[in-house]
């Protein structure tokens, strides 16, 4: 099996990413209109706690395996290489199994702390219904992702990316179509509709192993699966099991950190709306907005901005390795700069076009337009935590990791709520206080990573706080711009298709009166570098000539 270049390699994965991406954001539309706002909160109580179980299930082992898996095969210890991917294998079918176990039984449990003593909406039993329904993922992804992880290992990665394709198509398929039949067709309760879709992470995750188990069986003897060993490598299985432990918990830090954050706010949202005595059918629909519906608009941010810097950040660890600090902070703060040119207009963009953009996905509504406007944001602050997160495990920062992202996490937890009632006394959303918890968590873990790497490498950061300055003068005029346009061109919200030309027409002129004036200023030749255009064709030219 051919192994894939640096580039090759690159341009797979980032195609894969973009599909998958895409089909993970549109499919939305359909089904949203499919299920309506009840189903849709009924779908993200499921997946929210699924996505928090699927972490735990997975443990980081994957990645650790991967790891291994190249070290290894570097290094030609073949029959060590064997071990630790069985090994991995067994660790996580004893983890699956109990991660299942403990979402399907305890489910009636889980729901009632989802939602609590909340009335006129989904009840407990619906919600334990579908999050039975989604359990049954957790038997079959683990394996899944160990998989992944040895072909990545081996710097194949078409296999991994073609199977993520396959995984979410399959998925995708499941939701739209199944949830369609069971409700205009089978004419079957919303409840049993959301169960069929959630159930569809099953059936993706299955295809997708079918599929990766396919290349495994055909390629036993250039990957060394069949291979007899007569002599075994001086690796202990011990000494393999250590390093699984030692590289996947920063993992699963990180990991997990991200999927709390989203199910704290729900859960803490729903209990605060109901406080405040909002209509049972209004509180279901701020949470799962605030937690599901609105970030799924947001993964163009995420995105696109974490396949620009993404480049950036592996060199990081050759620059450490030789002690090369300067380089370091250099790579670091250019990654802060990419982000925030990339990311800032995207979600001010985003933000005063928000109720033309949540018609496009789920229909015209003063709540969902509210949210997603202030929402937005806090993309952009994940974008920020992420890289300062992989520096820190670059630089085999465990320590600061666990220390910046737990406190990140508490953080928000403690915030949401005083937050959101702060909001609701000084008659603004209360749900914006929930957006501004996440948003304050983020930002804290942000800032204990930055305060430590200036303390214990001296890393500086005037130039990007230069280049966030400068930045905000073609943001102003992006802003004036796009306000101008929307003040003189109507939108009519009862036709998607009308609002989607309406956000083309705008979008267009804001990002180009936004990248003429950063050309104009010398932005983009000081974040992405003066020869970046030119280097740009070199690699296109390069890889035309490979193929």
């Amino acid at each position: 099996m051919k192994k894939n270049s640096f580039i090759e390699g690159t341009i797979i994965a980032t195609i894969c990413i973009v599909i998958v991406k895409i089909l993970g954001m549109f499919y939305v539309i359909p089904f949203y209109a499919i299920v309506t706002s009840a189903g849709a909160a009924l779908y993200a109580y499921a997946y929210n706690i699924y996505g928090l179980f699927l972490e735990i299930a997975t443990a980081g082992i994957p990645n650790a395996v991967s790891k291994i898996i190249n070290e290894f095969n570097t290094l030609n210890r073949q029959e060590a290489k064997i071990r630790a991917f069985k090994i991995g294998k067994r660790l996580l079918s004893v983890i699956a199994v109990l991660a299942f176990l403990i979402l399907f039984i305890f489910a009636p449990q889980i729901a009632h702390l989802i939602i609590g003593d909340l009335t006129g909406g989904n009840t407990i039993e619906d919600v334990t219904f579908v999050i039975r329904c989604v359990s049954f993922a957790l038997l079959v992804f683990p394996f899944l992702s160990v998989s992944r992880g040895f072909f990545q290992g081996h710097n194949i990665i078409s296999v991994s990316s073609v199977s993520q394709v396959i995984e979410q198509l399959a998925r995708v398929i499941v939701i739209i179509c199944g949830s369609y039949i069971a409700l205009k067709w089978l004419h079957l309760d919303l409840t049993t509709a959301v169960g069929v879709a959630v159930f569809g992470a099953f059936i993706g995750g299955l295809c997708a192993l079918i599929y990766v188990y396919g290349k495994l069986k055909h390629n036993k003897k250039e990957l060394a699966l069949d291979e007899k060993f007569e002599v075994r490598d001086e690796i202990t299985n011990r000494e393999i099991i250590k390093r699984i432990i030692k590289y996947a918990i920063p993992i699963v830090i990180v990991s997990i950190a991200f999927t709390i954050y989203n199910n704290v706010d729900m859960i803490l949202v729903l209990r605060t709306m109901n406080y405040l005595e909002w209509d049972a059918a209004d509180v279901e629909f701020i949470a799962s907005g605030v937690s599901t519906w609105a970030p799924k608009i947001s993964i163009v941010i995420t995105s696109v901005v974490l396949g620009l810097s993404a480049s950036l950040i592996p060199n990081m660890v050759e620059a450490y390795t030789l002690k090369k600090y300067d380089e370091v902070n250099h790579k670091f703060n250019k990654s802060l700069q990419i982000i925030l040119f990339i990311s800032l207009p995207m979600c001010v963009g985003i933000s005063l076009l928000a109720s033309s953009i949540w018609t496009v996905f789920y229909g015209y509504n003063s709540l969902g337009t509210s949210i997603l406007a202030v929402a937005i944001f806090a993309p952009l602050f994940s974008n920020l935590y992420t890289v300062c997160n992989h520096t820190l495990q670059s630089m085999n920062k465990f320590k600061w990791v666990y220390i910046s992202s737990i406190s990140g996490i508490l953080l928000n937890a403690i915030l949401d709520v005083p937050f959101m009632l702060l909001f609701d006394v000084i008659g603004l959303p209360a749900y914006w206080g929930a957006t501004l918890a996440t948003v304050v968590g983020f930002s804290v873990t942000v800032l204990i990573a930055m305060v430590y790497l200036r303390k214990a490498f001296h890393f500086q950061y005037a130039d990007t706080k230069n280049t966030l300055l400068k930045i905000l003068v073609p943001l102003i005029v992006m802003i004036v711009v796009v306000v101008l346009m929307k003040f003189f061109i109507p939108v009519n919200y009862d036709s998607r298709f009308a609002c989607v030309m309406y956000i083309a027409v705008i979008a267009v002129v804001g990002a180009l009166s936004y990248f003429i004036v950063s050309h104009k200023m010398g932005l983009m030749d000081d974040i992405l570098g003066k020869n970046y255009l030119q280097k740009f064709k070199n690699k296109i030219f390069k890889i035309k000539k490979e193929v």
